[in-house]
């Protein structure tokens, strides 16, 4: 191994010179990001002030211009309703009411989200300081998420850095620190950290993205779908046979993560801490969810019927969504040697988006480092870019048009046009997206590639399975 190790270092380094990527060129990448993101920002500070009311609400009209001027940020309308203008500590002093509204400092979000609302809101006096204050927070993660695409991706993480989802997204919800704990994960199995690198046991490097990925579900849920991929990357990874206890303890690096981070809320403030699960549980299935769900079954049943399938539709065909991806990804490692952990990782994030029943818009920044990190034609990229844009400003636009009392029907202007076509569109793209991510490969360093293809681990034998 050693010797062939030597006769392709040449072909490594002469790889490696030809593609090229040095501190230059990722530093110019992580500037670009930087402007996006202040692009992003100044898109949502369009709606704040110049006035604010007692309650440090936007005025004048702040409900009718947040959708008129598709300028909308779930951070600015969150200040008011969660006691986040009070300051209240998250969790621990809340509850949720039986019709389903939080009171006492909940918030419908995960613990380290909670934080994350409540130090934005530590200084702020109204709803443009808190937006500010919270994009201040957030946008080191921005830049750290296009630092590590750039390592890894190189030029492709121009899709993160200057793509359209960045402005729009960036400061719409509280997303960019979950995006950074999921392309963390990625980044460390790949290539490690310190002066070792990439040549750490993989084993290390997996429980290391492991903790990350719990650390993502701490601030929303989705990154605890690639532990499972993740386990079976280390489970498959030795030759001639499986290593149970190292995909065991990947597992239980993210759940002992998880309970760390949420066990202090849950002692001190049971009701608190179960209420932004509850309120999750008890989400209706409506206009404002942008599922394919509401769209293709409200029209033809009545709003209880709905919520009482989706109920039980969503979840179970998410999961079958995730079994499939699972199962193809392990009929490439039966071919190829290796078990293609981002891919599935990748293929079942498209099962999640497509199958939940809330798709709300910034869930398009969780797709993007996919889009960046696996071989697929650009073409595809740019096509999801255009229906989530036709998404992310008909949305608006539609809503607006609904409470003014305009004509709002798919035949009378082209916002009802656009949110039909972003959500089907999206639909049918992540459809596309699922297979394409599933027979796809990362885009590796020259290095990387190499390496890949020098001792691929075949499945062992059945005597030793």
């Amino acid at each position: 191994m050693s010797t062939t190790r030597e006769a392709v270092a040449p072909l490594v380094d002469a790889g490696t010179r030809t593609r090229r990527f040095g501190r230059a060129a990722l530093a110019a990448l992580v500037l670009l990001c930087g402007l996006t993101l202040l692009a992003g920002f100044a898109n949502k500070d369009r709606c704040t002030g110049p006035e604010f009311d007692q309650w440090g609400r936007t005025q004048p009209d702040y409900d009718v211009r947040n959708k008129e001027e598709v300028c909308y940020s779930d951070i600015q309308h969150l200040w008011i309703g969660r006691d986040v203008d009070r300051h209240v500590f998250p969790y621990v002093h809340g509850s949720i009411t039986p019709k389903g509204v939080l009171v006492g400092g909940v918030v419908e979000y995960p613990v380290l989200t909670g934080l994350l609302i409540w130090g934005g809101a530590i200084f702020a006096h109204n709803d443009a300081e808190f937006l500010l204050f919270s994009a201040l927070l957030m946008a080191p993660f921005g830049l750290a998420t296009g630092w590590l695409l750039g390592k890894l991706a190189r030029w492709r993480a121009l899709l993160w850095a200057v793509g359209p989802p960045l402005v729009l997204y960036a400061y719409h919800n509280w997303d960019l620190p979950v995006v950074f704990c999921a392309v963390a994960a990625a980044y460390v199995v790949q290539r490690g950290w310190g002066r070792r690198g990439a040549d750490r046991p993989l084993l290390d490097r997996a429980l290391v993205a492991s903790v990350l990925l719990g650390l993502g579900f701490a601030f929303k849920i989705y990154p605890a779908i690639f532990v499972l991929p993740l386990a079976l990357h280390v489970l498959t990874a030795q030759r001639g046979r499986y290593d149970v206890a190292g995909a065991v303890k990947v597992a239980l690096a993210s759940i002992v993560t998880v309970v760390v981070v949420n066990l202090p809320f849950a002692v001190f403030g049971l009701e608190g801490w179960k209420a932004s699960f509850a309120f999750q549980g008890m989400r209706r299935v409506d206009i404002t969810t942008n599922s394919v769900w509401y769209w293709s079954m409200r029209p033809f049943m009545s709003d209880d019927a709905m919520q009482a399938i989706v109920g039980v539709l969503s979840p179970m065909t998410m999961l079958i969504s995730f079994g499939l991806a699972c199962w193809i990804g392990w009929l490439r490692w039966t071919r190829e040697g290796v078990y293609p952990w981002i891919p599935v990782s990748a293929a079942m994030l498209c099962g999640f988006l497509l199958l939940h029943k809330v798709h709300s818009p910034q869930y398009t920044l969780w797709l993007v480092p996919m889009l960046v990190l696996m071989r697929v034609p650009l073409t595809w990229t740019f096509a999801y870019f255009a229906a989530d844009l036709a998404m992310g400003i008909g949305i608006f636009r539609w809503y607006y048009a609904i409470e003014q009392g305009q004509p709002s029907g798919i035949y009378d202007g082209f916002s009802a046009q656009a949110v039909v076509i972003g959500v089907w569109g999206r639909a049918a793209l992540l459809v596309a997206l699922f297979y394409l991510f599933l027979k796809s490969d990362v885009v590796p360093s020259a290095r990387e590639r190499v390496a890949d293809h020098l001792a691929p681990s075949p499945p062992p034998s059945p005597a030793k399975a």
